[in-house]
């Protein structure tokens, strides 16, 4: 049996590296993914990736192992304040600083009463739905990154992509499963090396990315920018902290399931150093913060739950915000690479959900747990990475099935448990 690492448990710093940059390479594509499609800067998003870690490891007291990155619940919201268009994303950042306001205040009020409240509106149904259909709803894009846009095999370039794919996939897995010692605890940051190098030999690696690399500094400030207050802005992004109540709850399910250590007690702390990051990243220019399933899907493969692992990774990021070569060398990171490690990452995140419903031992005889979880789960997938757009605005699909898991949850529990109906669901069950 593989070694378990908890909160607590130091490692020494000639593990620490390897391993911090490791959980760096899980978050970066997601974390440099989101402001792109938001319009902020990448550099100024993994800065303080870095520095909200750090609040958030700090305002837990260290007893929640956890990364923290850009929210894609907010990209939907984002666009429909900014319309695209850079200069309106100082009037967003205050949008984002309401909602790290609104979920400070639901912090404050889990601290001072308790997670019940929380048990009660997100019970483990909801919140294994809210985990399971976060890695369900980002495969489509671990595939596309595995083989193409497309789905298919036509040409030799993709051949040689889906070769470098492959490799990446069995390198990360197999160090996983047949490795021993330190380096079973680096599966995705070897599989992400071993593909980087065959891809450098199979000519994969963009020229544009090679010579980004080459013009880089080596050291410069990110660009920060400071919010305007906006009403309207505030009124529609703040919102979206109901979807980041959920998404860390969850988190705190499935990490308190492999650890098989109740987080719970925490829960309120954990909000708080969310809220905080995101009032901090929004106040300079950053993205949105929320608790990364990637890096759980890490701690799951690895059993390292050591939060000296994420002030090492915490560490890397800021000096990644602060060293363009640095990052642009992770930037070049081919799909193919990025692919055959998130397929891994985001399958661990799917069975994590699943997982959290089998230790509080859900009720699948149940109707309403089953319309709650599948449905909810199937519109999440089913809109993917695009998402749902009415009237000009685009809901991201995490976003639309979290909620929706959440509504669902309320409404068929309305007027109270029904006993006959439970009976009759069980005798059928059998």
């Amino acid at each position: 049996m593989q070694k378990l690492y908890y909160p607590e448990d130091k490692l020494p710093l000639s593990r620490l590296i390897p391993m911090g940059m490791q959980h760096v390479v899980a978050m970066f594509g997601a974390t440099v993914l989101a402001p792109i499609l938001m319009g902020f800067n990448p550099q100024t998003a993994i800065f303080f990736s870095g520095a909200g870690t750090l609040i958030f490891i700090a305002i837990t007291r260290a007893k929640v192992p956890s990364y923290l990155g850009s929210s894609f619940a907010f990209i939907g919201p984002v666009l429909a304040v900014t319309g695209g268009m850079a200069e309106n994303i100082p009037y967003a950042l205050s949008g984002i600083a309401g909602a790290a306001a609104l979920y400070a205040v639901a912090a404050a009020v889990t601290m001072k009463y308790g997670p019940k409240w929380v048990d009660r509106l997100m019970p483990p149904v909801v919140t294994g739905a809210v985990v399971a259909l976060i890695g369900l709803n980002l495969s489509s894009s671990a595939v596309a990154n595995f083989f193409n846009q497309d789905f298919s095999l036509q040409t030799h370039g993709d051949a040689l992509r889906l070769l470098v794919a492959c490799v990446t996939f069995v390198v990360a897995a197999s160090v996983s499963i047949y490795l021993k010692g330190f380096m079973r605890l680096l599966p995705i940051l070897t599989g992400v090396v071993a593909g980087y190098v065959l891809s450098l030999a199979l000519g994969i690696v963009d020229l544009a990315s090679l010579e980004a690399i080459r013009q880089a500094p080596w050291a410069g400030l990110p660009p920060f920018v400071a919010p305007v207050f906006s009403f309207k802005a505030i009124l529609v992004i703040a919102p979206v902290f109901v979807v980041l109540v959920a998404e860390n709850k969850g988190h705190i399910e499935a990490i308190s399931g492999f650890m098989k250590r109740d987080l719970n007690p925490h829960l309120g702390r954990a909000y708080l150093g969310d809220a905080v990051a995101t009032f901090v990243s929004a106040m300079g220019g950053g993205t949105p913060q929320t608790t990364y399933a990637e890096n759980m899907g890490v701690m799951a493969i690895t059993r390292v739950f050591s939060v000296y692992n994420f002030i090492a990774a915490a560490c890397i990021a800021l000096l990644l915000g602060l060293c363009p070569k640095f990052g642009a060398v992770i930037q070049s990171i081919p799909a193919p690479v990025l692919g055959g490690v998130t397929v891994i990452l985001y399958g661990l995140i799917a069975i994590m959900g699943i997982k959290i419903w089998l230790d509080a031992k859900v009720d699948f005889c149940s109707h309403k747990n089953l319309i709650i979880a599948g449905s909810s789960i199937i519109i999440s997938t089913g809109l993917g990475v695009k998402g749902f757009t009415a009237g000009g605005m685009n809901i991201a699909g995490i976003a639309f099935g979290t909620v929706l898991a959440v509504v669902m949850n309320l409404v068929l529990s309305f007027g109270g448990k029904d006993r006959d109906a439970d009976r009759q669901d069980a005798e059928a069950c059998g």
